[in-house]
């Protein structure tokens, strides 16, 4: 069975399959001369070493590697070692950058695309009646509601009467499929570099 459908079946997201899928590639792609079952664990540390220390990749990408390693030596070809959490790199210890409440603010007041603002927002989900949003399958794999602010109802609302989606509020090119992800990390990338360093 395919690595790609063997994951699918198990509910992992595509986001994940593509990641398992292409290090396991990369992983082939460096012993390209010997068949995947004669890839031992020490062949694969050996790969990490060379991934860290050649292209300077950090402890989460080095993770990836060996979760995918682990997931494919464990399911699709059965090998007599098993991959150990010692392969992961030690944790990093670093302090994420956390936008305050004012470069939030002056962040998502500069965005003028109302669509780069929310991606995966269906329309049934919306409760404009009692202010609420539905958030489907959210932290602990739980629906839940959040609050939505008068102020962007009325965005939303206008929104609406423009572009008269179908199914998500924000769609992309396609009729009916959400706005894709990318389009919006490409946008706040644009908008952060210029005004959230004034604040």
């Amino acid at each position: 069975m395919r690595l790609s459908d063997f994951l699918s079946a198990k509910h992992y997201s595509p986001r994940t399959v593509r990641n398992y899928v292409s290090e396991l590639r990369y992983l082939f792609g460096y012993y390209n001369d010997v068949s995947p079952t004669s890839i031992k664990q020490d062949d694969i540390v050996k790969y990490l070493i060379y991934i860290k220390s050649v292209h300077g990749v950090g402890r989460d990408k080095c993770r990836m590697v060996a979760q995918s390693c682990s997931f494919f030596f464990k399911h699709i070809l059965p090998s007599p070692y098993v991959i150990p959490n010692a392969l992961y790199p030690r944790k990093e210890f670093r302090l994420p950058d956390i936008l305050t409440t004012e470069q939030f603010s002056v962040l998502y007041n500069s965005i003028t695309n109302v669509k780069h603002k929310v991606q995966m927002l269906r329309m049934s989900e919306i409760d404009s009646k009692n202010f609420q949003i539905k958030v489907v399958c959210g932290k602990g794999n739980k629906d839940r509601f959040t609050i939505l602010p008068k102020g962007i109802l009325e965005e939303l609302r206008n929104y609406y009467k423009v572009y008269r989606p179908k199914i998500y509020l924000f769609e992309g090119q396609i009729p009916g499929k959400p706005l894709n992800e990318r389009s919006i990390q490409h946008a706040i990338r644009m908008y952060v570099p210029c005004r959230i360093t004034k604040v």
